[in-house]
């Protein structure tokens, strides 16, 4: 069965009707469960002629009777029940009129349709199979066998094992059932940066505001660069991923479509080494979309797959019929994120990533069951560290502190405090941290952990420039009256970028990084069963009792540099190397970049101190932060005196 088929086999997992006999529901449960074990990366190319339905088979019996496979079925089982909730619901919504909600979908539909901008070229970009593709440079014998990186859990495969079944995001120990002759090798993110950066600077010269969506891939805007050099898009990209390969010595691959969300999904259709382009016309983006399923759309993950397909919905071109009920089921966002995704709209500009606006800063850890009341404070410890590295990294301090934890037994729990003071060093994380930590122990004792993990929100950035005298982060100019309509029919308001060109903001945001997430801890989750995998080997190989002591701190130093691998891969997800190297020009006071982007004179992190009158933040500057104080204090005299004025009034 092709990859496809097993998208297929799957549209029959949300029957609308319940079953009639018990076997029937334990059949069906079983073949969700099935489905759900073959894990984030099913979409993947170079499976078209993998026999899901083995692969599943090898996953169920090789991880049944596990921690993980309990945790999983029991999601299972949640999700069965949330489906069974959705359909009831949805039985209702059938008994009454939905004009208006009809109406409501078509008038908002034609709204989308004016918007529609088919002037842009954009492109995805897409190293092949990335990280195997690097080792195989230093090993040219790789090349022709089945290899993958990874050793807990695969972060990629190349393309000969990928026809067994493996693929990213899959337990070693399964990878090794579905294919034995496999050679798995450690991660070395130093020479996988270093490699990128190559990458990065050809694709900085067709746009230098190109933006990086992980280490491997990256979007571009070239309608400037094809105006430019007289160039066809097919031309000016096939150009691009010439001398990618000649500079680098690697493949990619590349969508080329109107917008963002249309060329990361042409982008899969002929790798390895090609290219795809959909045409930007509206009948051509509209037939693309027609048949598509679901899940190759970037933000619906198997969680919401499943869940849509419960009600019919199998392909994008399923959502319009289906347009009066969503809504009312799945909420407004999900209403408006599926109708774009209906009529292939996405971004159509592209900037650097450092440019969006951070929600948060966080870094989490996954390690072998951990009760210990000094070896958790040591953990605890070394996450504040890292989040010191990352706030510092990112230019942000954080206002809000989350502590999160995830219990033996799978049990996630946060707990947050406000500090009296933005935070951001190692020292006030742990110090605000710890008693949270603390409490949770006197809530459950004996707490076991095998997560753990602190996060900063309501972000205060310390980058120089980003307030005004006045304490306010500076406001970027509001949109025109002719942008209006197109604002209104987003869900999040639209800004302007310091070059004072418009830049959207789609729902698809919020979708796109909760099915990151689903995918981070599926990861988390599938360290956890190739850890336990390794223990149970141990247990069962039984050796002399002189030796055990020593096989078991071999095995736990084993999985503590699983999980550090992993953590590795999880921070370098969003941890982008910077853009290629810039040069300063002094006439300008301006670093440019050789593509022409222009930076910040000054992109360092800088001090940021609060006003003591108002509170507001202000640049670490001695005449700036004294003149807002005198101001601050002139103000507050004049309202005391105005205050006492009318005091007086009042009593006269």
């Amino acid at each position: 069965m092709t990859v496809d088929g097993a998208s297929q086999a799957h549209s029959g997992y949300g029957a609308t009707e319940p079953p009639e006999a018990k076997s029937e529901v334990a059949t069906a449960e079983h073949d969700t469960l099935k489905y759900r074990l073959l894990g984030p990366s099913l979409t993947k190319p170079g499976q078209d002629t993998v026999d899901q339905q083995k692969v599943s088979e090898i996953i169920y019996n090789a991880s049944k009777g596990s921690k993980f496979f309990n945790n999983e079925e029991s999601k299972d089982k949640n999700l069965t029940q949330k489906i069974e909730k959705i359909l009831a619901r949805k039985r209702q919504l059938e008994r009454i009129d939905l004009t208006s909600d009809l109406r409501r979908a078509d008038e908002y539909i034609t709204e989308l349709e004016l918007s529609r901008d088919l002037s842009q070229t954009v492109v995805h970009v897409d190293c092949d199979a990335f990280y195997a593709a690097v080792e195989e440079l230093d090993r040219p014998e790789l090349k022709h066998v089945p290899m993958a990186v990874g050793k807990g859990v695969l972060t990629t495969c190349n393309y000969h094992a990928r026809k067994y079944g493996c693929r990213s995001g899959m337990a070693g120990f399964v990878a090794m059932k579905l294919c034995p002759q496999l050679i798995c090798l450690p991660l070395n993110f130093e020479k996988y940066t270093k490699k990128a950066q190559e990458v990065r600077e050809v694709l900085a010269e067709y746009d230098p505001r190109f933006q990086s969506a992980s280490m491997d891939e990256a979007y571009l805007n070239i309608t400037q660069y094809c105006l430019d050099h007289s160039l066809s898009p097919d031309a000016a990209v096939s150009e691009l991923r010439a001398r990618v390969f000649e500079k680098a010595k690697i493949t990619i691959s590349a969508g080329v479509a109107a917008n963002a969300r249309i060329a990361k999904i042409a982008s899969n259709r002929n790798k390895p080494n090609g290219q795809f382009r959909v045409a930007s016309d509206r009948p051509t983006i509209m037939a693309f979309m027609q048949d598509l399923p679901t899940r190759k759309i970037n933000g619906i993950g198997r969680v919401f797959e499943r869940e849509l397909d419960a009600i019919g919905v199998k392909t994008c071109g399923d959502i319009y019929p289906h347009r009066a009920f969503l809504s009312k089921l799945f909420g407004e966002k999900a209403f408006h994120f599926l109708m774009q995704v209906y009529l292939g709209l996405g971004h159509t500009s592209v900037r650097p990533a450092e440019e969006y606006e951070r929600k948060s800063v966080g870094t989490e850890s996954t390690f072998r069951d951990m009760s210990g009341k000094e070896e958790l404070r040591a953990k605890l410890r070394w996450i504040a560290e890292e989040l010191e590295k990352d706030l510092s990294r990112t230019h942000n301090k954080g206002r809000t502190l989350v502590l999160k934890v995830k219990l033996h037994t799978y049990e996630v729990l946060t707990r947050q405090v406000i500090p009296p003071k933005a935070v951001s060093t190692a020292d006030d994380l742990y110090t605000y941290a710890l008693p949270m930590f603390q409490k949770l122990e006197r809530e459950i004792p004996g707490m076991k952990l095998r997560l753990m993990g602190l996060r900063c929100t309501h972000l205060v950035s310390t980058k120089r420039g980003d307030v005004d005298f006045f304490g306010l982060k500076q406001q970027r100019p509001l949109p025109t009256s002719s942008h209006l309509a197109s604002l209104q029919r987003t869900t999040t308001t639209t800004e302007t970028d310091s070059d004072n060109q418009e830049w959207q903001v789609w729902p698809e945001d919020d979708f796109e990084t909760a099915a990151r997430e689903e995918r981070q801890q599926e990861y988390a989750a599938l360290e956890q069963l190739s850890q336990e995998h390794e223990r149970e080997q141990q247990e069962h190989s039984s050796p002399p009792s002189h030796f055990t002591h020593e096989i078991n701190q071999s095995s736990i130093r084993s999985q503590q540099k699983a999980s550090e691998e992993a953590d590795r891969r999880r921070r370098r997800e969003t941890d982008i190397p910077a853009y290629p190297k810039k040069e300063f020009r002094p006439s300008t006071g301006n670093k440019i970049n050789r593509g022409g982007g222009v930076a910040d004179a000054d992109e360092a992190a800088t001090q940021i101190w609060h006003c003591p009158i108002c509170n507001r933040p202000q640049t670490a500057s001695d005449r700036g932060f004294n003149e807002h104080v005198d101001f601050c204090l002139s103000r507050q005299t004049i309202r005391e005196a105005v205050e006492r004025e009318e005091d007086v009034a009042e009593v006269d």
